[in-house]
């Protein structure tokens, strides 16, 4: 008993302590933070987050700031914006690698024949084809169980993350790592995809010709060799496994994802799918592929993928980042080591940018002319110097998939279009659209 006692009494003194320190700090700084409600110690305003909808309650209680996070970060950005190039994103070779990917997916719809089905999976074995070709030097087999394994796996994590329970481990993740729950499934999943990266790492290594790197691995696994000699290095296998599966699990998840509600958005607007079909069929016609360059002469459907890209809001709190030294933003002070998030869809979501924002309309993104219009407030790519450098990539891939499908394709969903729903089914740290069945007609 006196043990216990003396156990409770410690509890309290230091929970009394972490509050007094808490209260201290908040009154030295105060006047100073951005305005929000106070913060408890170690969960800070968790109480005030309605974890169901953990985007609007954080635009309630904060605003948001992003900055760069060390050297590291820069050392593996610079690297992978290089070796992206090296093969070929941006330029001609990636553009004909999809134009392939699409051939294979148009065979794969045409084989449904017109049954109603989820574009899922679908979806994402094409994209995600296109993003092992960069990293794993091939493409896979639609029915290859491994590959099918892989992408159950990605998207059960990308999903997750817009659960509160998500939410809970990407603030929490020490803590909730070791209480059981259903992260333990996500974290099952996520070490199944490290695993899987690693044995990809491992037949690269066993056939490695330095002199002619075949895919990004090659080239991660050749900087390493060169940097062998250099304990401050950042160019090592833990770094070489978790920015491949980084960028995998973003280049493949986003771009589907946002291909799959793009999909939802034109059945529950069949004026706006006439009009990209009349588009297509004017510039492009039916007897060659589409090419990235045809977007110059085609307004409408840039208009309409940059219609979907806003609408759809697929990371809507952008990505963590973490304040590296006390900084003074407009009159407010954020203390280092402060985490903050940009908060992507308060910008496109902006009425004083968008007439309607909770709508959707192509209107958005064309001037009184019927020509496409830029618009500073589209940023579901991020902004400044932690921008995603995958969305030249996710651009093209977005242009050549919806309109090499839709050339071939009308779409019909089961419901009329007044019944379709096309609010999300879940908004966290991602957005996530409801799960739907769809026929591909051949036109």
């Amino acid at each position: 008993m006196l043990a216990s006692g003396l156990l409770l009494v410690a509890l309290l003194a230091c929970l009394t302590m972490m509050v007094l320190m808490s209260v201290w700090r908040e009154r030295k700084l105060w006047g100073k933070l951005p305005p929000g409600p106070p913060a408890l110690p170690f969960i800070g305003n968790y109480l005030q987050l309605n974890t169901e909808q953990m985007y609007n309650s954080l635009m309630k209680v904060s605003g948001g700031v992003a900055f760069s996070n060390g050297e590291r970060s820069k050392q593996l950005r610079r690297f992978s914006i290089t070796t992206l190039r090296d093969f070929g994103v941006g330029k001609r070779g990636i553009e004909e690698r999809i134009q392939e990917e699409a051939g294979f997916l148009l065979e794969a719809f045409r084989d449904t024949r017109g049954a109603f089905i989820d574009p899922n999976f679908f979806l994402s074995r094409a994209v995600a084809n296109v993003i092992s070709s960069i990293f794993f030097g091939e493409r896979f087999d639609y029915q290859n169980k491994e590959f099918l394994s892989l992408l159950r796996m990605m998207l059960g994590t990308f999903q997750f993350t817009a659960t509160s329970t998500g939410q809970l481990y990407e603030m929490f993740s020490s803590v909730m790592r070791h209480l059981p729950g259903p992260q333990q499934q996500a974290f099952k999943e996520l070490q199944g995809l490290e695993d899987f990266i690693a044995k990809k790492v491992e037949e690269n290594q066993r056939t490695l010709d330095p002199n002619s790197p075949r895919d990004f691995i090659d080239s991660f696994l050749i900087r390493m060799q060169e940097e062998q000699k250099n304990p401050n290095t950042e160019f090592h296998m833990k770094n070489l496994v978790m920015t491949t599966l980084t960028l995998f699990f973003a280049g493949t998840e986003t771009v589907s994802t946002t291909l799959r509600y793009g999909f939802l958005l034109l059945m529950k607007h069949p004026d706006v799918e006439a009009k990209v079909h009349e588009e297509i069929d004017r510039v492009i016609g039916k007897n060659r592929q589409p090419k990235y360059e045809d977007r110059a002469e085609m307004p409408y459907t840039e208009a309409v993928i940059h219609e979907i890209q806003r609408f759809g809001d697929m990371i809507p709190m952008g990505l963590a980042r973490r304040v590296t030294k006390d900084t003074k933003f407009r009159s407010f002070f954020i203390p280092k080591g402060t985490e903050v998030f940009p908060m992507l869809g308060s910008v496109l979501k902006d009425p004083k940018f968008f007439s309607n924002p909770e709508d959707f309309n192509p209107q958005h993104f064309l001037d009184e002319n019927g020509q496409f219009k830029k618009n500073d407030a589209f940023v579901p790519f991020s902004i400044g110097k932690r921008y995603c450098f995958g969305d030249n990539l996710a651009r093209m891939e977005l242009f050549l998939f919806l309109t090499t499908i839709m050339q071939n394709f009308c779409f019909k969903s089961p419901q009329t279009p007044k019944d379709i729903d096309v609010s999300p089914q879940s908004v966290g740290f991602a957005t996530i659209p409801r799960n739907y069945v769809m026929s591909f007609l051949p036109r």
